[in-house]
């Protein structure tokens, strides 16, 4: 384990010291670190509603992303389960194919297809469904698509993963004892896969809340995330303690959400051994 120790020890353990270090200091003048003088003031500038703002919005679209990922999601992993066991791994990679090309190039991919001469516009147009192109791009819908398309396959893996832990007797039990279809999946089959929903809308969330880019290419600047603020405060503000507050905080929620999430797992496993 020694390699793979030192790998995360100086790439990930270092850095976010640096960081948490940095985040107790002030910014020089010229910009950088002032380390003659130690402060709480980046925590308590970071509280002040301008920021906190920032904060709760990017919270809200990321909380977005998450929902719709899954409505897209949780259906595309149940039809894959169900599908012949020959043809799921075929199926899985497709799902996954995204991943093979640059985030930036499927990012602006999404330009072009939003745009007022974009496909989607002129799709609909010669539908006869629209006369005019629709404002779809550099706002808030276009962020939230950006983020559900590039994220959307954690969700497939992780709830594909938990249906196939699922029992299948609980299922046929279910429709034994006259239950339909519906009735077996919202009461058998969604509370049972419930740890692999809740493990997907954590990895959309948390990579959604502190993602900079979608926000900055399918929001054209006028959509600030609490990414873009810590990015400005690094390459264009200079203010790098301030930044480093920002991440901290950024970072202590992302811990806070998936050690939650692990703690909900594991209980919901344990009480899956007693029942069984």
């Amino acid at each position: 384990m020694l390699p793979g120790l030192l790998w995360l020890g100086i790439l990930m353990v270092v850095p976010c010291a640096i960081i948490l270090v940095t985040a107790f200091y002030e910014r020089g003048i010229y910009g950088g670190v002032d380390w003659s003088v130690a402060t709480f003031g980046n925590f308590v500038r970071a509280g002040e509603w301008l920021y906190l703002s920032i904060f709760l919005d990017s919270a809200r679209i990321a909380g977005l992303a998450a929902f719709f990922a899954l409505l897209v999601g949780y259906p595309a992993a149940y039809a894959i389960s169900r599908a012949a066991p020959e043809r799921q791994t075929a199926l899985l990679f497709l799902a996954m194919l995204p991943f093979w090309t640059n985030y930036l190039i499927r990012t602006y991919a999404w330009i072009v297809l939003l745009n007022p001469s974009g496909l989607a516009n002129n799709f609909l147009q010669w539908l006869g469904l629209i006369h005019s192109p629709l404002p779809i791009l550099y706002n808030e819908f276009a962020v939230i698509l950006g983020l559900v398309y590039n994220y959307v396959p954690f969700v497939i893996l992780a709830v594909y993963s938990a249906l196939q832990r699922l029992d299948p007797s609980y299922a046929e039990a279910s429709r034994d004892l006259g239950a339909t279809a519906a009735t077996t999946f919202w009461r058998i089959t969604l509370p049972l896969t419930a740890p692999g929903v809740a493990a997907g809308a954590v990895f959309v969330f948390v990579l959604s809340i502190g993602n900079f880019v979608t926000p900055d290419l399918l929001g054209g600047g006028k959509l600030q995330m609490v990414g873009n603020l810590i990015y400005d405060q690094f390459l264009t503000a200079r203010d790098w303690p301030f930044g480093s507050a920002l991440s901290v905080i950024l970072i202590a929620i992302m811990l806070v959400l998936l050690f939650a999430q692990a703690v909900a797992a594991n209980r919901a496993r344990g009480e899956g051994k007693s029942h069984a």
